[in-house]
This record gives structure tokens, sequence and C-alpha cells, in this order.
């Protein structure tokens, strides 16, 4: 049934069509579009609702652009294409966030993550590394706050600290290291 829409309007009629929201045009494009864009999402570590949410994104981008005037068809396929195309992008920046931001707050961290401490008690570990967070340093404090708490990438820390990526990784590394060892320090002294 939606692929009748593309033998029924040429390019021009559909962009048209687009521009003045003819539900008939937009949900013919949203139907065929949906499939091909599901079964990309699925194929690449992707969810059903994942793939709406993305879909419904890339769709709104699609009508933006449209009546902006951003994109203009060239075929007969180029809508649906473009479709397509902003989808998977937008798939692809979410997987590359995603892979970046794999984080875990301090407070949600396992206790494994701090070998070789006694810590009988949550309550008593989340004081312990309270102390040490605040004992580290300006630059670790803000480094490690800007990571774990704000979510920000190591890029983002990086620009914002004037660093290098690779000196934003090490130091975030030496920071880490610096919380543990004030951290083993007080297990010692107690």
């Amino acid at each position: 049934m939606p692929k009748d829409i593309f033998n029924s309007y040429s390019q021009e009629e559909l962009t048209k069509a687009i521009i003045n929201n003819d539900n008939v045009v937009l949900q013919s494009i949203y139907k065929l579009g949906f499939p091909k864009v599901q079964h990309f999402i699925l194929r690449n570590s992707g969810s059903e609702d994942q793939a709406k949410d993305i879909f419904q994104d890339a769709f709104i981008s699609f009508w933006t652009n449209i009546r902006s005037g951003k994109f203009a068809p060239e075929n007969e396929s180029a809508l649906v294409g473009y479709l397509f195309q902003i989808a998977k992008n937008k798939w692809l920046d979410h997987l590359r966030s995603s892979k970046t931001k794999k984080t875990v707050p301090l407070e949600e961290r396992d206790i494994t993550d701090f070998p070789n401490l006694e810590v009988h008690d949550k309550e008593a570990y989340y004081l312990k590394i309270e102390y040490a967070f605040q004992k580290i340093g300006k630059d670790c404090h803000e480094l490690l706050t800007r990571f774990y708490f704000k979510k920000e990438s190591l890029t983002q820390v990086s620009r914002a600290m004037g660093w290098t990526a690779q000196t934003a990784k090490n130091n975030k590394y030496r920071c880490m290291q610096k919380l543990k060892n004030i951290i083993q320090e007080g297990e010692k002294e107690s």
C-alpha cells in the first residue's frame, strides 16, 4: 500500500505534500521507512523501543529538513533513502556516545573497583570515597566530577580543561589511582 504513493506522485508533488503536512503522504512514508530502519537497528545491537525512538527522531529531522529546503529529492527512492540515512546516522551516533559514556558514577561502583580495601558496610565505604574525593586536588576533583557525575566524555573534559584527549585519559587514570591511594592510606590509619 505505501509504495503506491511513489507511483501516484512525482518527487516534487511528494515534497509539496510533506511541506503541506499531507497526512496520507506522511503516514505512507512513515510506514514504508520504518521497517528498514527497525531491521537495521535490531541487527546493530538495538531494541524495538530504540528503533521506534530513533525513527521518530529521524522522521522529525527528515520532515524539518524538507520543509526548510535543506533536502530536495532527485529520484523516486530519494525520500525514503534520505529518511533511512538520517535514522542510520542517529543510531550510529547513539552507539558511539553509548560506548564513550559507559561509565559508572563513583557512588554506584562496585567495592571490587578498589582492591585491598576492607569495607564492611556501604555507608562507611561511601564516606571513605567522599573524604578521599575532597583530598585529591582541584584538577582531579574537577576531572572526575565532569567525567563521572556530569557524564561528560573525555573529549569534552579535555576541551574544558585545555588538555589533549590523551592527557585527559592519563590524568583520569592518575586521579583514580590517587583516590584509591588516599582511601587505602585512610584504611591503614584506622
